[in-house]
């Protein structure tokens, strides 16, 4: 399995926020803006939340059965690769929700925020850009967390490979 890449994130992010931006300019141009829901940045940052506790959890069971300790619980292999495609999913959808929101922030950002709705809408679309932000680091670390040892010379495990 490969590794995310972060130029892959920064870039879906920054596309994603073009289109945003364009579709925004063009949606006010006929009438009025769709708004920026309140629960985007809550779900985000819950999505954050589970893929972090995630890791912390396999990070210690990891550390356990590394350690050998007497009643350590293992970490199954598929769960662990589970996990790992979790994450990573987590980490492309945000990074693309978070370009739209920054997007739509920036197009209420330049257009004014004398109106208080716009106001609201810019805070949250700023807040769903912080949590979209948040899950991506949190699925990094998991997928850091899940990554084999350097490869042993007998094609057991790799550099660029995780679980």
């Amino acid at each position: 399995m490969k590794q995310l890449r972060i130029k892959v994130l920064v870039g879906l992010f920054l596309v994603a926020g073009v289109l945003a931006w364009g579709g925004a300019r063009l949606w006010d141009s006929f009438g009025t803006l769709p708004s920026v829901p309140v629960a985007a940045p809550i779900v985000l940052a819950l999505l954050a939340s589970v893929l972090a506790a995630t890791a912390f959890s396999m990070r210690v069971r990891l550390r356990e059965q590394r350690e050998r300790r007497p009643g350590a619980k293992g970490v199954d292999p598929l769960v662990a690769a589970r996990a790992v495609v979790f994450g990573q999913a987590s980490a492309l959808v945000s990074s693309l929700v978070a370009g739209l929101y920054g997007g739509v922030g920036v197009f209420l950002l330049a257009s004014g925020l004398d109106v208080g709705p716009r106001r609201d809408q810019a805070i949250y679309a700023g807040l769903s850009v912080l949590a979209g932000a948040a899950v991506v680091v949190a699925a990094l670390f998991l997928e850091r967390v899940c990554k084999l040892p350097e490869d042993d010379g007998k094609g057991n495990g790799g550099v660029n490979s995780v679980v």
